[in-house]
């Protein structure tokens, strides 16, 4: 039982939606809405309030692609929190290959760097009590309906996930839509070594599934957005089954996840071979890199290279 809740990129979405549901769970006695934006986040905080009755939301503010804006939210938590949920992230965009102050990818950065330091600190100053929800996407083991295929590294080495994440991994053609896969694959694979680093703790890894609502459609080229806005989300995927939900199905995922010891730790939970919605299922059953511990290891090295 979560009592208090801390969600990354909550103004908007998935995190705003997530915020909302666990709210209304009797036992939520506080959710830090954490944001990069003050006047989005009040914004945010206001509406939550009036949506649930609930005068239980706080808000601290961070970049999660800055360490030192993380590292100093940090020190606004003054007591230990249950859970954390590790919401912010997304396909970023134009900018996604740009190179950060930090030498990973603008992508990359924005769904890990951020994310690794805030829990590496909470850890650190003994400030989180029970449990991490990473978010990861059905575009690792791949959905081959769609022609994404999964996600295939030859050594899954540490040099091969940093490659990963400063983006020379791709050489220079960098194509965000194939990159995401490979970063929540990094993503996923850290938060199941820190399962085991820290067996006291739950980390679980869970896929929101295609959700209508969140912004991931914007940051696709113009054409392959036209398609999935268009014709895809309203007529295609309803055909087919099991390929789309609304935001509050998404966001249950993350609710579900993260309350429900159904979920285990050190394992990533998303919809069944071949689909972007329904049932949650281990991952691992068929995708079995996902069991390889040394490729564990590796990214959550990889990703330290990055961290000073």
């Amino acid at each position: 039982m979560n009592e208090s809740i801390l969600i990354t990129g909550a103004n908007i979405g998935l995190g705003k939606e997530t915020a909302r549901q666990l709210a209304l769970k009797k036992e939520t006695k506080k959710i830090i809405l954490f944001c990069r934006n003050q006047a989005r986040a009040e914004a945010a905080k206001n509406e939550l309030e009036k949506q649930t009755g609930k005068k239980i939301f706080e808000i601290i503010i961070g970049d999660v692609l800055d360490v030192n804006s993380v590292r100093k939210a940090v020190e606004k938590i003054k007591e230990p929190i249950d859970a954390v949920i590790l919401n912010a992230g997304g396909m970023v965009g134009k900018t996604a290959a740009k190179i950060t102050s930090s030498g990973m990818n603008e992508l990359a950065a924005t769904n890990i760097l951020g994310h690794v330091v805030l829990v590496d600190e909470l850890i650190k100053h003994d400030k989180l009590k029970k449990a991490v929800l990473s978010v990861s996407a059905e575009a690792v083991p791949g959905v081959k309906l769609l022609g994404m295929k999964p996600v295939a590294m030859k050594t899954s080495s540490v040099d091969e996930f940093a490659g990963v994440l400063d983006g020379s991994y791709f050489g220079n053609k960098f194509d965000v839509t194939q990159a995401y896969g490979y970063v929540k694959y990094v993503t996923t694979l850290w938060t199941l070594s820190m399962a085991r680093k820290y067996p006291n703790l739950k980390f679980v890894v869970v896929s929101p599934g295609n959700t209508k609502g969140t912004l991931a459609p914007n940051y696709l080229p113009p054409a392959m957005r036209f398609m999935l806005k268009n014709l895809m989300m309203p007529v295609v995927f309803p055909l087919m089954g099991n390929m789309v939900h609304e935001l509050e199905v998404g966001a249950k995922r993350f609710v579900d996840g993260i309350s429900d010891d159904r979920y285990k730790s050190g394992v990533f939970y998303a919809s069944a071979a071949g689909k972007l919605s329904g049932d949650l299922v281990d991952q691992s059953t068929f995708y079995t890199d996902l069991k390889n511990t040394s490729f564990q290891d590796n990214a959550d090295i990889a990703i330290h290279r990055f961290i000073k």
